[in-house]
């Protein structure tokens, strides 16, 4: 696990110590993804920068690692956890190794197979493998996008690429050097909550995709998707319904059982819900020491601490809580959005970071259940499609007189939300779990709204795809999440969060075994008709992992009251950043005040409306830190120490 940073210049004899000197300056908004160790490893066209936080082979993988008499040299960020299995293979086929770790095994089988290694990689990975003999560059990203990877051209004409965007702009000259504030990015922030891939909030920095392979020669890149999930449902035979959730419990444990490899401690989080819990049960079978962690607020009603202490009681394993105020959520906000690098208007990405700061003081690694929603079927959104099944067979005039009837129904009225969304096709209703601003709102409040582009640009691809393979209603929302939601505001507050403390978090979910195994569920299995149930299989398989008071318990989700804090304890707070922000430019600072007025004087505070300034505060201080330079949070140098 590491941050990398790496310059490759587009001609001969350009790399000088000036070069040098500027990545080995840049790799300080690194340290904290890495502060075991640093290393730069330059030649007459390339800089390979590299913070390290040593989990497998902590000793004898140093980055920039060379392979093939420094005919290579790789930086990776990640863990590979089919590298046993992949070292055996490769040296059965004459490979030799110098290490022991997982590192050499993607270079060298790059070596002997070229791109074709990547999709025999079971991981989590970001890396580049630079070629001294041909003077190109060969790199990856993992299939769901659990490690980030940035990059931008510089003014000298190279390429830099990077695990966090902040080194680039440093790189860059900063804000200004990045092109500034991309227009569209903004207005799909404020839509999804989050910048879709590959795009950044910055003009002049970029995303590689989740799922592809990328190639750097003569200074062009040129990238290649290798992952293209698809869904193919096999039918389960009546009474073979328990050989399918055996399946499901025996490739979790085997993920997870894989998750587990290194050669530190692993600890897992726990929340209330059932996803965490299972892991942490099956965690429990590899590691009797298991520790757990969990976070929640001061309030006086159940929260997810007391939840997660039941199951770690019913699992029998040690559980640490952490609780946070009001103020402390606050405080950290900064420090918080720092890491981040571009917004993302979740804020449980708060409280994770807390316990992810907790966590840290006793483990280097923890497991997490993220991912399980999206390849299992667990959103409540997805029984929509169930709930309106009838709307499809209404002809196209009917759903169009439907939707005009909701219209003049007025606000509240039972049954005008239901046809509403019967009169809308898929495509135009379902842009993700994020919707936070409607196009008439957006026009309200941002400056240069551009009335013709909407959610539509981020998924009417995906959506081209979905139908193209013959994808039923429910199934095509996942396709759609696992390239929007997942990618764009699960995974990045997984990675920032726990890095930001020089955490790994692993996810066993999103192993590529256990999608293969999710995507042949039937619908049935998935989201059953006639029930409130989701995610079935999975939970039934769950039935030999999870304690049975645990299992059909009701999930909190991971509730952080906002609208609460900005009405009560947080509002005076929110009306400063306001009052700071110089972002006239972007947005009606009137008109967020009329948000905040509203929450303020509401009997009971909208939770929608509080979900908007929310939004509208992280892109604030994003904009005073990364534009103005205004806000300069504290970022601490060290991490805490680890009881290995």
């Amino acid at each position: 696990m590491c941050g990398l940073l790496a310059y490759l210049s587009t001609d001969a004899d350009r790399v000088d110590e000036q070069t040098v000197a500027g990545v080995e300056s840049a790799l300080h908004c690194l340290h904290h993804r890495g502060p075991d160790d640093t290393a730069v490893w330059s030649d007459e066209r390339v800089v390979l920068g590299f913070n390290r936080l040593s989990i497998i082979d902590v000793d004898g993988s140093p980055q920039p690692l060379p392979y093939a008499d420094d005919r290579y040299r790789i930086l990776f960020n990640g863990e590979i956890y089919n590298y046993v299995e992949l070292r055996k293979e490769l040296a059965e086929a004459g490979a030799a190794f110098a290490t022991e770790g997982d590192t050499e095994a993607i270079v060298a089988g790059f070596h002997l197979w070229g791109a074709d290694v990547v999709p025999r990689l079971r991981g989590m990975f970001s890396f580049i493998i630079w070629d001294t003999s041909t003077g190109t560059a060969f790199g990856a990203r993992d299939p769901f996008g659990i490690k980030p990877l940035f990059t931008a051209r510089l003014a000298d004409g190279g390429l830099a690429f990077s695990s966090e965007k902040k080194a680039l702009l440093e790189l860059l000259g900063g804000s200004a050097g990045a092109g500034g504030v991309d227009p569209a990015s903004l207005q799909h922030y404020l839509t999804l909550q989050y910048v879709p891939e590959p795009a950044t909030l910055h003009r002049g920095i970029r995303r590689i995709e989740s799922g592809t392979t990328f190639t750097v020669a003569a200074g062009e890149l040129h990238t290649r998707r290798y992952f293209h999930p698809a869904w193919r449902p096999q039918p389960v035979p009546a009474g073979r319904e328990q050989e399918l959730y055996d399946r499901i419990a025996a490739a979790l444990d085997d993920s997870v059982a894989k998750h587990m490899r290194a050669d530190v401690t692993v600890g897992s989080f726990l929340s209330s819900g059932i996803d965490s819990t299972a892991i942490a049960a099956l965690a429990h079978r590899y590691n009797p020491d298991l520790m757990t962690f969990t976070v929640g607020f001061e309030r006086e009603s159940t929260s997810e601490v007391d939840i997660a202490a039941e199951s770690a009681a019913e699992l029998g394993v040690a559980h640490v809580p952490v609780v946070i105020t009001a103020e402390q959520f606050a405080a950290a906000i900064p420090e918080v959005v720092w890491y981040l690098d571009d917004p993302v208007a979740d804020p449980a990405l708060v409280p994770l970071y807390f316990v992810a700061r907790e966590a840290r003081k006793h483990v280097k690694v923890v497991l997490s259940g993220e991912g399980a929603d999206e390849l299992f079927g667990g959103y409540t959104i997805y029984r929509e499609p169930l709930s309106l099944a009838w709307a499809q067979r209404v002809p196209r005039p009917g759903r169009r007189a439907m939707g005009a009837l909701s219209r003049l129904l007025p606000e509240g009225m039972r049954g005008k939300d239901l046809l509403r969304r019967a009169s809308i096709p898929l495509e135009e209703r379902y842009y993700g779990n994020a919707r936070n601003f409607s196009g008439r709102e957006l026009a309200q409040l941002l400056r240069g709204h551009d009335p013709d582009m909407s959610h539509v640009e981020v998924t009417e691809d995906l959506y081209r795809q979905t139908r193209e393979a013959g994808y039923d209603d429910v199934t095509a929302m996942q396709y759609v999440d696992l390239f929007t939601w997942l990618r764009g505001d699960i995974l990045v507050k997984a990675d920032k969060m726990t890095m930001a403390n020089s955490l790994e978090l692993r996810v066993p979910f999103l192993d590529p075994e256990v999608f293969a195994l999710a995507s042949s569920i039937p619908l049935d299995q998935r989201v059953p008709r006639g029930s409130d149930a989701t995610k079935y299989a999975l939970r039934r398989a769950m039935e030999q992992i999870v304690p049975a008071p645990i299992l059909h318990r009701r999930k909190l989700g991971f509730p952080v009251p906002t609208a609460d804090f900005l009405a009560g304890p947080l509002h005076e707070w929110a009306r400063d950043i306001v009052a700071g922000s110089q972002t006239d430019e972007w947005l009606d600072r009137a008109r967020v005040g009329e948000l905040l007025d509203s929450l303020r004087t509401a009997e009971q505070p909208s939770k929608r409306t509080a979900r908007q300034l929310w939004e509208v505060l992280v892109f604030m201080v994003w904009h005073g830190i990364f534009v103005e330079e205004r806000i300069h949070p504290v970022i601490p140098e060290t991490v805490y120490p680890v009881r290995l």
